[in-house]
């Protein structure tokens, strides 16, 4: 199943019982089309960027689920018959794993930095031994 995320913004001249029920609505069809919400924010009223239909503001709402791709097809067939929904975007997540990358002029802690020291302590012992044993040879010439 893939991960979508999908925001919407409900008119501001609907009641909170009314935007209730239609956020309702709206994240009954992902458990209809047997998806799975992970998490569900709502923003409340917010100002816009720019005026959508005459309005100033809206009713920010945000569905993080999972599910298959018909879902946001359906959700979005459903904003798109509510009068009272201005603006919806779906997006398709991808699950990445938390690796950390190394940043540069990171200082090096204790434990990294033994197997340096120890690596270093190796090659001057080896340097050491290379350069007695070329001593040795030159005097045998």
């Amino acid at each position: 199943m893939s991960h979508y995320e999908t925001a919407f913004l409900i008119s501001p001249k609907l009641e909170e019982e009314e935007t209730s029920k239609v956020i309702a609505q709206m994240a009954d069809v992902i458990s209809k089309g047997k998806g799975k919400m992970i998490k569900e924010d709502r923003w409340g009223m917010r100002k816009l960027a720019y005026p959508i239909m005459k309005f100033e503001e809206a009713f920010y709402v945000f569905f993080h689920y999972e599910g298959k791709p018909d879902i946001p097809f359906e959700l979005e067939r459903r904003f798109k018959q509510t009068e009272s929904i201005l603006r919806f975007m779906t997006v398709r997540k991808e699950m990445k794993e938390n690796v950390r990358k190394k940043k540069k002029g990171v200082p090096v802690t204790e434990e990294s930095a033994a197997p340096l020291e120890e690596e270093s302590a190796e090659k001057k012992e080896v340097s050491q031994e290379d350069i007695s044993s070329e001593e040795t040879n030159e005097e045998e010439k």
